[in-house]
């Protein structure tokens, strides 16, 4: 097992390199000027050429490119992501905070899509052609045809506007903006009122996750309820509860542990439109912030700090394979 962890670490690498680096050379394709953004102006003729000549000798623009390649990494291997462009923040700190404040959204988004994407799925795989297994097949499909954006604005208007407007209980209106106090314990479990800004959210995000999931669990768990070895361990007494726990569940999440991996990554960076419908400061709406106004260091440092969440996760999933199918811990232990 060791071995294919070293050498799943080992193909990272050209991984980071390769994402980087071709985000480094499109910076110098697409039109812009970083240096009016550093400087505050409006326009590149506002800028007058000392205060040019001292912006990019400060920050190595005046460098051809290959030579602020060169200069990118070897501080980023010494651990210096670099300064904000339009800040003047370190990114480190930025990509400190942002990954704080979406790995608390991911993670109750992933538990969201766990428990009851999985739970649905097996229940209408279960009672096949019954109401609930109707009601779950629409339902799944109604919310995975409604964009993530729409759903937030109608979520924030039901459970949040309309109830302050008609002076419902406290606890039936939810904040619709924000992250709240920072009281989190061990940095995801809310505190205190912490909770209510994290629901809405935490639902959006995981809506559109949670439908797929049931929708791959219940075709998977089909398709093993199908398999001889199911069948001849109910003709020989065993209870269907166990046969389909014990036997059925655990061969049919290997999908769904590939999906629930993949996308659990995807939620760190690519949760653009729901960090910034309830204006939540994580990665994904810093990222596209400083998109629009091309700060190159900060999409660099967030970019490379995604590709290695995908690339731990990614390896997390391939070793949750040998777990649930020993066939394939065999064939790791044999390659190792």
């Amino acid at each position: 097992m060791g071995g294919f962890i070293l050498r799943r670490s080992l193909l990272a690498i050209p991984v980071v390199i390769g994402a980087i680096s071709i985000l480094f050379v499109l910076f110098f394709m697409i039109p812009g000027d970083p240096v009016t953004l550093i400087s505050g102006g409006g326009g590149a003729r506002e800028v007058n050429e000392q205060t040019r000549a001292n912006i990019e000798a400060k920050y190595g623009l005046d460098d051809p490119w290959f030579v602020q390649y060169k200069d990118y990494w070897g501080r980023t291997l010494s651990g210096d992501l670099g300064v904000s462009y339009k800040s003047n923040q370190s990114v480190n700190d930025i990509v400190k905070q942002t990954v704080a404040a979406s790995g608390r959204l991911a993670f109750w988004a992933i538990l969201i899509e766990v428990f009851i994407g999985i739970g649905a799925g097996i229940l209408s795989a279960v009672r096949r052609y019954s109401f609930l297994d109707g009601l779950t097949t629409i339902s799944t499909a109604a919310v995975s045809a409604i964009p993530v954006f729409v759903l937030g604005y109608l979520l924030q208007r039901v459970f949040g506007v309309i109830p302050a407007k008609n002076g419902w209980p406290e606890w039936a209106t939810f904040p619709v903006q924000g992250i709240g106090p920072d009281t989190w314990v061990l940095g995801v479990i809310p505190t205190g009122d912490q909770w209510k800004y994290l629901v809405l959210p935490a639902i959006t995000l995981a809506s559109v996750s949670t439908a797929i999931v049931a929708r791959l669990t219940r075709t998977t768990m089909l398709e093993v309820t199908r398999a001889d070895y199911m069948r001849t361990a109910l003709a020989k007494g065993l209870r269907e509860r166990s046969v389909i726990f014990r036997h059925g569940l655990r061969n049919a999440m290997i999908p769904v542990v590939t999906l629930i991996g993949i996308d659990f990554a995807t939620l760190f960076g690519s949760a653009i439109l729901t960090e910034t419908v309830f204006n939540w400061p994580g990665m994904g709406s810093e990222l596209a912030s400083a998109l629009g106004s091309r700060d190159v260091p900060i999409v660099l440092g967030l970019t490379l700090v995604i590709v290695l969440i995908y690339v731990f996760i990614n390896l997390l999933v391939d070793l949750s394979y040998a777990w649930f199918d020993p066939r394939i811990r065999s064939t790791i232990a044999e390659d190792s």
